[in-house]
Formats: C-alpha cells, sequence, structure tokens
C-alpha cells in the first residue's frame, strides 16, 4: 500500500523546512579546538558538531511530527505533546508500585494484559487525586475507541531508566481508566529505527520490564503501524530525497568553515 502521495510529499516538504530553519538558526559552539581543527578540518568539526544537533532535533521534534503526519490518515485522532488525564486513585498507584517491584525482582515476568486488569480493577469508583506525568509524545485514537499513547526513546536507552518508562506506561493507563472514556488503552515505547538490521532488536536490556508484545515497537513496525503497511520503506525514500534536494546546500554551508 504505501503513504498516500500528498503525505509523502508534505513529510518530505517538512524535513526540508525544518533542515533550513535548522541551519538558519545554527551556530557552531564557541569553544575552539585547535588540534582538532588541524588534524580534521574545520569544516568536518562543524559537521560532526551539527549532526549532534540534528540527532538532538530528530529525538525531540521531527520524529514525532512525523509519526503524527503518517498517522492523520489511519486515526480518528492523532496528536503529539498532549497531556494525560491527571487523577488517579491511591489504589491504583499502590497497584503499579507492586507490579514495579515485582518486575525489579524478576517475581513476575512482564504482562500488559494482565497489569491493565490489576490497574482497571484498582481504579473502579475510587476517590481519585492529582498527579503529575510526562506529556505523551503521539497520542492516537481509532474510530472504534481504542487509545494508544506513544513514548518516543532513543534506539540505545539507558538501562537505568526502564523502570521509569515503565512506570509511565502504566500510569498513564490508569489515569485514562480513570475518567472510563475509552473502549482499550494501550501504552507503549517507540523507537524510531533498529540499530541492529537486518539483524532483530538487541532488546535484552528490555526483558523482564517491559511486555515487548505489547508495550514496544521498533523501525519498520513503528512507522507501519501509524502509517499503514509500506510507510517505512516511503518514510525513508523521504529522507533520501530529501537530503538530495538539501545536499548543496549543506556543502555550501560548511565549506566556508574550512581553515584558509
Amino acid at each position: 500500500m504505501g503513504l498516500p502521495e500528498a503525505i509523502k510529499k508534505s513529510t518530505q516538504d517538512y524535513i526540508i523546512e525544518a533542515l533550513r530553519k535548522k541551519f538558519k538558526n545554527y551556530k557552531m559552539g564557541d569553544e575552539v579546538k585547535p588540534f582538532h581543527y588541524r588534524l580534521l578540518g574545520k569544516d568536518r568539526m562543524a559537521l560532526f558538531s551539527f549532526i549532534q544537533s540534528i540527532n538532538t532535533m530528530f529525538g525531540t521534534s521531527i520524529f514525532e511530527q512525523t509519526a503524527i503526519r503518517l498517522a492523520q490518515e489511519k486515526f480518528k485522532v492523532a496528536k503529539n505533546h498532549v497531556k494525560a488525564f491527571n487523577r488517579i486513585s491511591s489504589e491504583a498507584q499502590s497497584t503499579i508500585q507492586s507490579i514495579i517491584d515485582q518486575l525489579s525482582s524478576s517475581k513476575i515476568n512482564p504482562n500488559k494484559v494482565r497489569e491493565t486488569e490489576l490497574i482497571s480493577n484498582a481504579t473502579k469508583d475510587k476517590i481519585l487525586h492529582d498527579i503529575s506525568t510526562p506529556l505523551v509524545d503521539v497520542w492516537l485514537e481509532t474510530y472504534n475507541g481504542e487509545l494508544y499513547l506513544i513514548d518516543i526513546k532513543t534506539v540505545k536507552p539507558n538501562i537505568s531508566s526502564f523502570i521509569s518508562f515503565k512506570r509511565t506506561l502504566l500510569e498513564w493507563v490508569a489515569v485514562e481508566l480513570a475518567q472510563n472514556k475509552y473502549h482499550k488503552i494501550h501504552s507503549l515505547i517507540a523507537m524510531p529505527y533498529n540499530p541492529n538490521e537486518p539483524e532483530p532488536y538487541k532488546s535484552w536490556q528490555l526483558r523482564g520490564m517491559l511486555d515487548l508484545d505489547h508495550e514496544l515497537l521498533v523501525g519498520k513496525e513503528f512507522w507501519d503501524f501509524v502509517g499503514g503497511e509500506g510507510a517505512y520503506e516511503d518514510l525513508l525514500i523521504c529522507f533520501e530525497d530529501a537530503g538530495v534536494i538539501l545536499r548543496p546546500e549543506i556543502d555550501a554551508y560548511f565549506a566556508k568553515f574550512k581553515l584558509k
């Protein structure tokens, strides 16, 4: 199937616009590195610094915005940076802490279906109090009342952060169940690409904390989920075509950093 032509065009245009805006506003750091400049060239060091900045931009905006663009044809609602409901029951919080404790000590294996059931039972007809949760990176609602709350993470997450990731996923389920607005609620971690391609993603660090079948989407699986079958391959072409268009501008921009 793949992406509609209009979506591909708007996505490519968005990438080009975002990079041009980055060029316009980008300023290389003030730190002088005379040995690096003479060994590698100031233009290469400038490019290296810019790429680091681009990596940050990908993680904080481009991947989120691109996911929303792709999802608009498939989902009833597709938004980013959404604040989840801010009320939870004390019993639900206790249930979440119990799940985290048991997972951390390997007393149980992750099972999102069972965890959601436990949280649902701890939420019904209970007194709620305020809670603060992270913004939802990608918020998707289907036409049959299912809700997907997606947190986009770096492809090599810090192992020490996994407990925090899991707690966020469970708390999102709890606060949205407290509203009883949706038929089903799913909370997931998404990683925009698989750094191990063509091998499967090496997810051993996540085992024991995340239910890999229900809480993790990586690379092609993620993009095809939000945009439909074939979305991942079409998206790679969008980035490639944008790069071809921008290449003369990129070369000209970094040529000015060459040492004279």
